[in-house]
C-alpha cells in the first residue's frame, strides 16, 4: 500500500473511534508515534489477529505455509545471515523467511517484524533478548595491500591508509585507530589519518577494494576470511568489546511455533559454530579461519 492509502484508513479509523490515535510531529525521528489509547488497544487487537490467523492455517491444513519476517543489518545479513538460510530451509520446509534488512532499529513489539538480530548491550525495551555471541575487533584489508618485501607488523600498519568506521557505538569500546595501534605497540599512532565513512557496511566494502586497513566486527567478515577477499591481519591481537549478538522477539510473536523454530534453528546454528571453532576465556566468538590470518614476528 502506498503512504497516502495508509494515512486515508488511518485518518478513517480515527473518524470511527471518534479521537486522535498518533502522535504527529513536522520534523524528527518520531514524526507520527500512537498514544497511550492506541498502544493499550493494539496488544488485544494483535492478538486477535494471531488467533485469526491460527484459525485459517488450522482450516488450510497440511498445504498451510508459515512466514517469519526476520531483521537484521545489511552487513550482518550479507555477511553472516544469508549463507546460513539454507540450512533452516532445508530443516523446516514449510516455513517461509523474509528478511527485512535495515540498519535502522526496527519496533518488534509493534509488529514490524517477527524477530530481529541485534548488536548492542542486550536491554531493549519490549522484547525478549536471547544472547548469540560475543564480538571483537580485528584488523583487516585486501590481500593485494600486503608487503611483499616485509612481514606485517603494527609499524607496518600504522604507514598505511586507515579506514575509520564513525558508526556511533555508544558505551560498546570500539577502539580507535590511536587506542588499537597503542595495544600493538606502534611507534606512532594516527588519530585520524586516511579514510573516514559513516556505514560499517561501507567500511567492509572499501577494505574489500583495497582502500585500505580496517578495524571490523570480526563476525560481520567471517565469509569475506573464508573466500581469502580479506586477510586477518595480526591475529594474536585480540580486542573484545561490550556489545554482542543477540536475537530478540516480542512477547507476542514468540507464542507462534514457527517464530520459535527460527530463534531456536539460529541458537543452535552458533553453538555448532562455536564448537567448530574457538571459545575465549570471555566468552567472546572467536572461529577461526584457517588459511586467513597473516601473523608477525615476536620480536615485532
Amino acid at each position: 500500500m502506498t503512504p497516502a492509502a495508509v494515512g486515508q484508513l488511518v485518518r478513517s479509523l480515527e473518524d470511527w473511534v471518534g479521537y486522535p490515535l498518533f502522535h504527529r510531529a513536522r520534523s524528527g525521528v518520531e514524526r507520527l508515534t500512537p498514544t497511550e489509547e492506541a498502544r493499550d488497544a493494539l496488544d488485544d487487537i494483535a492478538a486477535g489477529l494471531d488467533c485469526l490467523e491460527a484459525g485459517l492455517q488450522k482450516l488450510r491444513g497440511r498445504k498451510a505455509r508459515s512466514i517469519v519476517v526476520v531483521t537484521a543489518s545489511q552487513a550482518l545479513v550479507a555477511n553472516w545471515l544469508l549463507p546460513q538460510l539454507t540450512d533452516f530451509a532445508t530443516n523446516h520446509p514449510m516455513i517461509d523467511v523474509r528478511l527485512d534488512v535495515s540498519d535502522r532499529v526496527i519496533d518488534l513489539a509493534q509488529g514490524e517484524a517477527d524477530i530481529g538480530i541485534r548488536c548492542g548491550l542486550g536491554a531493549w525495551p519490549g522484547v525478549e533478548a536471547r544472547l548469540l555471541m560475543g564480538e571483537e575487533i580485528i584488523a583487516v584489508c585486501n590481500h593485494r595491500l600486503l608487503p611483499t618485501s616485509q612481514e606485517v607488523t603494527p609499524g607496518w600498519i600504522a604507514e598505511q591508509t586507515l579506514i575509520h568506521d564513525g558508526t556511533p557505538h555508544p558505551d560498546g569500546d570500539f577502539p580507535t585507530w590511536t587506542q588499537w595501534l597503542t595495544k600493538t605497540g606502534a611507534n606512532h599512532a594516527p588519530a585520524d589519518r586516511g579514510l573516514r565513512i559513516n556505514s560499517t557496511a561501507a567500511v567492509i566494502n572499501a577494505a574489500i577494494a583495497s582502500q585500505g586497513i580496517a578495524l571490523v566486527r570480526r563476525a560481520l567478515v567471517e565469509q569475506e576470511l573464508e573466500r581469502g577477499r580479506l586477510v586477518h591481519l595480526l591475529p594474536h591481537v585480540h580486542w573484545p568489546v561490550r556489545w554482542a549478538y543477540y536475537v530478540v522477539t516480542s512477547r507476542r510473536a514468540v507464542q507462534r511455533g514457527e517464530v520459535r523454530a527460527f530463534r531456536d534453528w539460529l541458537v543452535g546454528t552458533l553453538r555448532q559454530a562455536t564448537k567448530r571453532g574457538e571459545q575465549s576465556d570471555d566468552g567472546h566468538w572467536v572461529r577461526s579461519a584457517p588459511g586467513a590470518a597473516i601473523g608477525f614476528s615476536n620480536d615485532s
